[in-house]
This record gives C-alpha cells, sequence and structure tokens, in this order.
C-alpha cells in the first residue's frame, strides 16, 4: 500500500503555487552559467539553479539594511552586501531598483542582474497571509538513449519530486530522487533511493531559526564547514561570494554532503549563536583486514548512483556523527567568528595500497577542526580572512582583499594556503581544486567601466599543488587567465566577448620510469550576443573557439537559439539549432541550455555532428503548466554514418 500511496505521489498530483516570470527561466540559466564557468564541479550550475529559484520565490528584502538578509543574495561579494546595508542605513530606503546602480561597488550590469530576485517591501506580509496553508510541488522525468544497460536494477528514467509548505513562521519540504538504472523503490520500507526531508521554524526574537531533518550549514570562508555552495573563484568578478554564516533546509539531490539532525540559529544584539548536530550515513567502500568482518572504510563513494548490486552495496555503508558550535560578533564594520565541529565515524579510514598520491590522506575515525574567520569595511577597503587548523595541525588560510580606488574600477586579491593533509569532511574554501587540500595560489582580478554601457574584467590565478595529486606525479603548478568584454547599449541587446588561457600540468605517458610533467594548455574565445526583437521574441547567437596543446587539437561551436512567447495562446517555446566541429576529445566544449526548472543541462559536444532541443511551455488558464523538451545529438562516426543520442524530459505543474 505505501508503494502505490507514493507513486501517486511522485506522479499524479504535482503542484506549485509560486509563479514565475515568462523569462525567469532564461534569467536563472545565464545567471547560472556564468557563476559557474570558473567552478571545476560539473554539478556547480545545478546547485545554482536551484539557489536562483529559491530567491526568485522568496525575494530578498533589500531595505531591511540587514546584513544576513541581503547575503542570501549570494553572487554578491562582502563589499557589495556591506556597501548596500549602509546605504540603506544612512540614506533610506531605495524607492526604485534602478538606485542600485549608483551604489559603491555595484553598477548596472550587477543591478540588472539582481532585480529578479529582489523586493523594496521590508515588512512581512499581513498575518491574515501568512497563516495561510501554502503548499508547492514540482515533478520532474527525463530519459537519455544509451541508459539501458542490462546490468541496471531499474528503469533508465530519471524522476525528481520536490514538495514544500509553508505556513506562518513554519515551513517544510520533502525531495525525492530516482537516477538512471535505479529502483524507483528499494529497502524494507520500499523508499527511494534519495529521500531527503525537513521542517523550519523561523523567528524575530532571540530565537532565529530552527531546522528539523536534513540541512546545510557555512560559517565564514567555509574552510571548516560549507555543505551549501562551494565558493568558486571567479577571474572576472572581484570581491569573492559573500561568506556569510547560514543554516538552511536542505534542497538538493547530492546524497552524501548534508547534515541529518537538528540546528539552531539564535541572536542577542550583535552577539550570533548557531549549534548543530547530525547523524546521516555515507555511501563508501568497506573492507576487512582479517577477512571475516568490514572493520574499516577503504574509501569514499561520492557519485550517488546506486544502479548495480555493487554501487547499490556502497549505499549508507558508513555512519556519520557530525556537531559543532559557531560564534560570530558584529560591531561597526567589523564581523568576527569562532567555529568548532568533530566529525566521528563508525569506521576508521585506513590507507590500502602503495599510491603515493594518498600518503597525507586522513587517516582514522575522528576529526576537530578550530577556525577564526572576519571581515572589516574600512572606507573603500574591505578586508576577510580565515584560519582553520585541524587536530593534525594541518592548517588552511584565506586572505582577500577588495578595493576601489574609484567608482568605475574595482580590484581583487584573493590568497589561499591549504596544506597538504588538511582534512575537513563538510568544509569547501574558495579554490579551484574540489578538496581543501594540498593548493596554494594567489588570485588578481578586476572590473572596469570603461564607458557608458561598456564593461572590462579580467583576472590571473597563479595554483601550486605541493604534493602529488590526479594525473601528476609530483608537485605541480597551473594558471588561468581571463579576459572579458561586455557591452549593453540597451536592456535588448548584450554583446559579450571573452578570451580564456588554462595551463596545468600532468603526467606524460610516454616516458619511461618516473614521468616527465607536460604542460597542458588550452586558449579558448567566445563571442555571443542576446537581442530582444520585442518582449515576445529574443534571439542569440554564440561562436567558440578553443586550441588545445600539445596535442595542437582545434575545436569550434556555433549555435543559434530563440525564444518566443506567441500573444494568443499562452505557449512559449526555446529552440536552438548548434553545430560543432572537435579534432578530439581534448578540444571539447561544454555549452549550457535551457532546461526545465530546478534542472540543468551541460553536453560536452567533441567529434563533429550537431545539437539541437526544443523546449515548449503550456500555460493551462491559471491552474497548470507543462513542459516538455526534446534534444538530440548527432555525431559524425568514423564510417561516416550518423550516430544519434536523443533525450526527453517532462514536467508538470498545478498551483491553487
Amino acid at each position: 500500500m505505501t508503494k502505490y500511496l507514493t507513486i501517486l505521489f511522485l506522479v499524479l498530483f504535482p503542484a506549485i503555487c509560486f509563479s514565475q516570470e515568462t523569462n525567469l527561466s532564461d534569467i536563472i540559466i545565464s545567471i547560472a552559467e556564468e557563476l559557474a564557468s570558473d567552478d571545476s564541479d560539473p554539478e556547480a550550475v545545478s546547485v545554482f539553479i536551484d539557489k536562483l529559484h529559491e530567491l526568485a520565490e522568496n525575494p530578498v528584502k533589500i531595505n531591511s539594511s540587514n546584513e544576513n538578509e541581503i547575503s542570501r543574495l549570494f553572487f554578491l561579494s562582502d563589499f557589495q552586501v556591506k556597501a548596500l546595508a549602509e546605504y540603506v542605513h544612512s540614506t533610506g530606503q531605495l524607492v526604485s531598483v534602478y538606485e542600485l546602480a549608483a551604489i559603491p561597488g555595484f553598477d548596472k550590469e550587477t543591478a540588472e542582474m539582481i532585480i529578479p530576485f529582489i523586493t523594496l517591501e521590508n515588512k512581512l506580509v499581513s498575518n491574515s497571509d501568512s497563516v495561510r496553508w501554502r503548499n508547492s510541488m514540482i515533478s520532474n522525468f527525463s530519459l537519455k538513449s544509451g541508459n539501458n544497460d542490462t546490468s541496471f536494477l531499474g528503469s533508465a528514467w530519471k524522476i525528481l519530486t520536490k514538495y514544500k509548505f509553508t505556513c506562518g513562521d513554519f515551513s517544510g519540504g520533502i525531495t525525492m530522487e530516482k537516477d538512471p538504472g535505479e529502483k524507483l523503490f528499494s529497502g524494507n520500507p520500499p523508499l527511494p533511493d534519495f529521500l531527503s526531508a525537513n521542517i523550519t521554524f523561523t523567528g524575530n526574537g532571540l530565537i532565529k531559526k530552527i531546522i528539523v531533518g536534513d540541512y546545510s550549514a557555512r560559517f565564514g570562508q567555509g574552510t571548516n564547514i560549507n555543505t551549501d555552495l562551494r565558493t568558486g573563484i571567479s577571474l572576472t568578478a572581484p570581491g569573492y561570494m559573500s561568506a556569510n554564516d547560514e543554516i538552511k533546509p536542505y534542497t538538493s539531490t547530492e546524497e552524501n554532503r548534508f547534515f541529518r539532525g537538528v540546528a539552531g540559529e539564535f541572536s542577542i544584539k550583535n552577539l550570533g549563536l548557531t549549534m548543530f548536530f547530525s547523524k546521516n550515513c555515507s555511501d563508501a567502500t568497506i573492507a576487512s583486514s582479517s577477512g571475516s568482518e568490514n572493520d574499516y572504510i577503504e574509501n569514499f563513494y561520492l557519485a550517488g548512483v546506486h544502479n548495480t548490486s555493487s554501487l547499490l552495496k556502497k549505499k549508507d555503508a558508513v555512519s556519520e556523527s557530525a556537531y559543532g558550535i559557531s560564534l560570530s560578533y558584529n560591531i561597526n564594520n567589523l564581523r568576527a567568528g569562532l567555529v568548532w565541529s568533530e566529525t566521528r565515524l563508525s569506521l576508521p579510514v585506513k590507507l590500502t595500497g602503495n599510491n603515493p598520491e594518498k600518503i597525507l590522506d586522513f587517516t582514522g575515525d575522528r576529526n576537530n577542526i578550530y577556525s577564526i574567520y572576519y571581515n572589516y569595511l574600512i572606507k573603500k577597503i574591505l578586508l576577510y580572512g580565515e584560519l582553520s587548523a585541524d587536530e593534525n595541525k594541518k592548517f588552511a588560510v584565506v586572505q582577500g582583499m577588495s578595493f576601489r580606488p574609484s567608482d568605475r574600477l574595482t580590484i581583487g586579491i584573493l590568497f589561499r594556503n591549504y596544506y597538504s593533509g588538511y582534512t575537513t569532511f563538510y568544509g569547501q574554501g574558495p579554490g579551484t581544486s574540489s578538496k581543501t587540500t594540498n593548493e596554494n595560489g594567489v588570485l588578481e582580478n578586476f572590473t572596469f567601466e570603461a564607458a557608458r554601457h561598456l564593461f572590462i574584467s579580467g583576472g590571473c590565478d597563479l595554483q601550486h599543488f605541493p604534493w602529488l595529486k590526479y594525473r601528476c606525479s609530483a608537485p605541480s603548478w597551473a594558471m588561468k587567465q581571463e579576459i572579458k568584454v561586455r557591452f549593453m547599449p540597451s536592456e535588448k541587446l548584450t554583446v559579450d566577448a571573452s578570451y580564456n588561457y588554462r595551463l596545468t600540468m600532468a603526467d606524460n605517458a610516454e616516458t619511461g620510469g618516473i614521468p616527465d610533467q607536460e604542460k597542458l594548455i588550452t586558449r579558448s574565445f567566445k563571442v555571443s550576443s542576446r537581442y530582444s526583437l520585442h518582449n515576445n521574441l529574443t534571439l542569440e547567437t554564440q561562436i567558440d573557439y578553443k586550441i588545445a596543446n600539445p596535442s595542437g587539437s582545434r575545436g569550434m561551436i556555433l549555435f543559434q537559439e530563440i525564444s518566443y512567447n506567441f500573444r494568443k495562446v499562452p505557449v512559449t517555446i526555446w529552440a536552438r539549432y548548434c553545430l560543432f566541429y572537435t579534432d578530439d576529445w581534448d578540444s571539447r566544449i561544454y555549452t549550457y541550455e535551457n532546461d526545465l526548472l530546478y534542472s540543468f543541462s551541460i553536453p560536452a559536444l567533441y567529434g563533429k555532428g550537431s545539437r539541437s532541443y526544443i523546449m515548449a511551455k503550456w500555460k493551462i488558464r491559471d491552474f497548470a503548466e507543462l513542459r516538455i523538451k526534446y534534444g538530440i545529438t548527432s555525431s559524425v562516426t568514423t564510417g561516416r554514418s550518423l550516430e544519434n543520442a536523443e533525450e526527453i524530459k517532462m514536467q508538470f505543474r498545478i498551483w491553487f
């Protein structure tokens, strides 16, 4: 009976009560693409899309002059957050969103980016409306050709359902997901492969927030605790994202990096206190030293896919207990904080094999981390930093500065040093590696309003890896450079041009014995334009060209996209036709696509062929909406025949 009731819940009653602007999906995809462009994590854009949709549903009250509230605009820097709060506090409330461009640290481009996610209202909705029970639910279904391996335990469909409710000061939600090849229900009792739930109380007095269930947390720069959003480094956005303290309900589908338990946020005047406790299970490969009983962890499994019998054995194999406390204090333009956290594992981690890359990796079943962080605004200069240490006396250091020598110029500098062997299970500090360890580097970047409607930005990031890493059996270094020009002569036209340079080191497989290191260099050029002929029609054109050395591989893509909103019928259509021609995988090019709400698509195009898709949204009067997307990638094989890879996605919503 439980199984059939859950099927009805997943399929027959998807509903949502939050309305969206017609072009909001386009805006969110565009912003998420830009935010994730410098992030090595392929799931980053999905996280950005989730957070942007949350902001659209619950806009930020910028006239509150509250830094914690304004910092929910996570893509703003600490300098911008403080400047906006100070402007409202000293000048008075904004009466128009167009005032944002006149605030120090802001420009027309930034102002237009945040408009869909803010409100000028400063008061809560009336009591009669705030206690009204509001429900929302959204279901996505997708299927790709090729996901029909006979070893898979379940169907090739990917299914995602999110439910949320609000009633007064209380809110809650449930998230369920099944990846391709996984069983829809497994275990006893039968449940979806991934199931997450939470309930939250939000107050205005001593108790700011209480969360029971699944939640994410972040404190300071994230080198100790950051299960929410990885703090990537942008080469063209000085100031770096705001480092706000936050606990929030967990609504993503990453199956290992979140807390499950209880967390509370409290505040007395300028003093803030957050405490959390979590008891969760993580995927891992466990083994035995005696041969009779599994007694240690060989490695952690982070992919979250359990579509074969061997992968299913890794699911929830290890129990983790995590707890900690964060204490922060705000006075004038200074914010400082202390964080302590401890993680305990049900089984110890042991090193196996003779891989020298893992010699400095964590071993044992307990890890403590202590952190101190600050940020301080001095006129037009923002200083920020964090120092964290684990119980093995390995450190993580972050120090940055952002300043505005003039109203048209912003310059940023960021230094980080993550010791080899520094271990954090739930931390993600600013950097380019997937882990906060074995990396030190310095980033310098700027943005300059060269003329009216013309913006130039650029940056350079130098990195050094003092110990071995993937594909590199010796200490190595890397460099990233980027220059970007944006021209916005009107609200209808935006033109972007950028040049990217990437240098990394890797082992040369052709050398015998200890491999030599070789430089892998890629250069890419991109030009794109977006033009709105009128409110109903938008055209986008983009061309990318990439060169990879030492192979000499080259690649290029060219696409044309159109979005059209019919006037007489409630239908919107997005369509794209893309041609790609690359020599091999080295010159592959990633391109973002419009997709369903709370979904994303980033195909890696290589070889020779075309990529096309069409997506339609049909609004059925004022109570329902249907979205369907069909995509096809046609590649030319060695025999010069076409090989097609297809996908279909569907989303249904009802609101009342």
